[in-house]
């Protein structure tokens, strides 16, 4: 199987950086700042957010030295997964046409949505870089191995992303239920708090504890080894490189199964 998604990407790789190229030219074809909005955008949210965090809800006690880069990887990594997994959701939706004219693998659709969306974070790294410039962050030599923790975000995206767009084909509810869901999981990936700081919650007589709930989050593994190598300097832990590997195998290997075994049937759906 996995000879088979090679031998197809290496022959439609030109398809691949085409599509990636149309939706690029769609997105800023008219936007009067272009790509420039990919970077302004995450830019004064930032700013929006750090006020609203440090100064309203004052957490500038809260232990995290440089809270404006801190909150900025947060939201990057995040706004990449939720990018990337909604795009390729409705990604065989939108290729119904082209799919029912000639023959293209299906799976390269979800995979340029993810590509697409990797290429629209890249671009906002520049904010991460003006904000790290602006609060004289230091620059470690740990920053090469935030390339780990992206790549397998990558992966990790990709295959959720072919679940869901090989769901959706099926059933187009799941359209809505997702938005709801990563708006849940937004909260528990450590974007604008410090995990550590968590305490428990008791519902019913059952203690939970919110730290160890929070471990459970894949996103919250690839964004705090991002930060260790960008911010802090400190490399990644033995557990962040194997959580990491871990999940992004498992969702591409379960992902590319469920894709497989479902694709043929999606003509007769879309």
């Amino acid at each position: 199987m996995v000879k088979a998604y090679a031998r197809d990407f290496w022959r439609y790789r030109y398809l691949l950086q085409n599509l990636i190229g149309r939706d690029f030219k769609l997105k800023y074809r008219r936007s009067v700042l272009g790509v420039v909005w990919s970077v302004l955008n995450p830019l004064l949210m930032n700013f929006v957010m750090v006020i609203v965090f440090s100064t309203i809800l004052d957490m500038r006690g809260s232990g995290i030295t440089n809270f404006p880069v801190y909150l900025i990887i947060g939201q990057l990594l995040f706004n990449f997964f939720n990018e990337g997994t909604g795009s390729a959701m409705s990604s065989m939706l939108g290729a119904a046409p082209l799919i029912k004219k000639v023959y293209i693998p299906k799976y390269i659709f979800p995979l340029e949505r993810v590509c697409f969306a990797l290429v629209n974070c890249l671009f906002s790294f520049i904010a991460l870089i003006i904000m790290m410039v602006l609060t004289r962050a230091s620059l470690h030599p740990t920053v090469l191995l935030a390339l780990y923790p992206l790549l397998t975000l990558f992966i990790f995206t990709l295959g959720i992303g072919l679940m869901l767009a090989a769901a959706t084909v099926f059933f187009r509810d799941i359209m809505h239920l997702w938005g709801v869901f990563t708006t849940a999981l937004l909260y528990f990936s450590a974007i604008f708090y410090d995990p550590s700081q968590m305490g428990t919650f008791t519902v019913r007589g059952m203690e939970f504890n919110v730290q160890r709930i929070i471990h459970l989050n894949p996103l919250y593994w690839y964004i705090t080894g991002f930060r260790n190598t960008v911010l802090d300097g400190t490399g990644l832990t033995w557990s962040m490189i194997w959580v990491c590997g871990l999940c992004a195998l498992i969702a591409l290997v379960v992902g590319m199964l469920v894709f497989r075994s479902q694709q043929d049937k999606f003509i007769l759906h879309i």
